[in-house]
């Protein structure tokens, strides 16, 4: 309800930033008409306070409020010149000079005309900040053609007209070059903001490689286990092919489970319109993954040491994520890779860190051409990402170990 909103605000405030442009012009001149004899102290203060006026049509439509102020700025000069003429021909006290003699008209014009281009070149500045190089080249080009223009009216002589001229084109270049500055600076600024997503796209994307790596590499193994003992069995004893089947069911059905809620969660653009996701594993969860384990044909026997077993303050969400998925993909690999029937799991949660490691007597990964694959690496990703160290390898005594700190931030434990 809300969103209808937006326009007639918008076309409000734009049209309160062209009544302020107009209401400047018409101050503006109603100013230099009663005080263009005499651009003095306060006098010459009234002069420059209808420029406020101005600065909201400048920050909204740039390039419309310079031709405006232009021709404000321009016709104020010579309307200023001419008055101060007038005034000079029919006796009036134009202003003294040091010799007492009457100033020339110039003299107090130029006040207005460099008021007015320090408004000008403000608004230069701010198309070079927001336009294109051509636009605000053009624009600039323009502003300072009018204002030499109008240089001529209140400097005589080549070389007094000569220097204003110089004066008015170092300070468009310096109000261009500015304005470019911050323009660079934004798209500088804009730039590293796109860098920063993409690459927090592609750490989700490696994130969700490694979950989807860890769920389905676990899950096929353990199927692939129980489909063998089934089809030697299934003559014999029945009732333990029955058993692989049903460990193959439910083992599928959860991974499948799984597998639709990350799908789900990837297709929905709005991730409070999608399904609810189901909780992240944590190490809870293990006894769980034993008992799968164990349908697999592998024991595995759980130590826990320190506060690691459902004592002390709980652990930090991406710590338990990470541990449980090492010690997932360790015992994956045991059951696909070691030839062993046991591994032993230690967790040993410390108050500065939590310690996980995986044993067992197998004949090790590293005999079995090509079996280090993803596994070990999305590991040691994990144990990286949250400043830990991971160490994988052969015991001297025969099999494989696993090893992995993950650091507890100092609020936690």
């Amino acid at each position: 309800m809300k969103a209808p909103l937006n326009p007639p605000r918008s076309l409000l405030t734009e049209t309160l930033a062209w009544c302020s442009g107009i209401a400047y012009v018409i101050l503006l001149h109603v100013v230099v008409l009663n005080t263009g004899r005499d651009l003095t102290g306060m006098r010459l203060l009234l002069v420059a306070l209808p420029g406020v006026l101005l600065l909201p049509l400048i920050l909204r439509r740039p390039l419309p409020a310079l031709l405006l102020l232009l021709g404000a700025s321009f016709a104020a000069t010579v309307s200023t010149d001419s008055a101060m003429a007038a005034g000079q021909e029919v006796g009036h006290d134009v202003g003294q000079d040091v010799m007492g003699g009457v100033a020339p008209a110039g003299t107090q014009a130029w006040q207005i005309a460099y008021l007015q281009a320090v408004l000008t070149d403000l608004t230069v500045g701010r198309i070079a900040a927001t336009r294109s190089r051509l636009t605000s080249a053009v624009a600039a080009l323009v502003a300072l053609g009018v204002q030499i223009g109008g240089a001529s009216y209140y400097r005589e002589g080549s070389s007094s007209f000569l220097a204003a001229s110089v004066f008015l084109a170092l300070t468009m270049v310096t109000a261009s070059t500015a304005g470019y500055s911050i323009r660079e600076r934004r798209r500088h600024t804009a730039d590293l903001r796109a860098r920063a997503a993409e690459q927090a796209v592609t750490a989700e994307r490696l994130r969700i490689a490694r979950e989807l790596h860890d769920m389905v590499a676990h899950s096929i193994g353990v199927i692939a286990i129980q489909a063998g003992v089934g089809r030697r069995v299934i003559d014999t004893q029945p009732s333990e092919a029955r058993n692989a089947l049903g460990a193959i069911e439910d083992t599928s059905r959860d991974t499948l489970a799984g597998l639709r809620r990350m799908l789900g969660a990837l297709r929905q653009a709005d991730p409070e319109a999608g399904a609810p996701l189901g909780p992240a594993p944590v190490l809870a969860d293990l006894d769980e993954l034993v008992e799968r384990t164990r349908d697999a044909g592998v024991r595995v026997d759980m130590e826990w040491r320190g506060k690691a077993h459902g004592e002390g303050r709980p652990l930090p969400a991406e710590i338990e994520l990470s541990a449980y998925r090492i010690i997932q993909e360790a015992i994956t690999n045991v059951v696909r890779h070691s030839g062993t029937d046991a591994c032993r799991v230690t967790v040993d949660r410390r108050e500065d860190d939590l310690s996980v490691e995986i044993t067992d007597e197998g004949r090790g990964m590293s005999t079995l051409p090509g079996a280090v694959g993803y596994g070990l690496t999305g590991m040691r990703e994990r144990a990286a990402l949250l400043h830990g160290e991971f160490t994988a390898g052969p015991r001297a005594e025969g099999g494989f170990r696993v090893a992995a700190r993950l650091p507890v931030p100092a609020a936690v434990g």
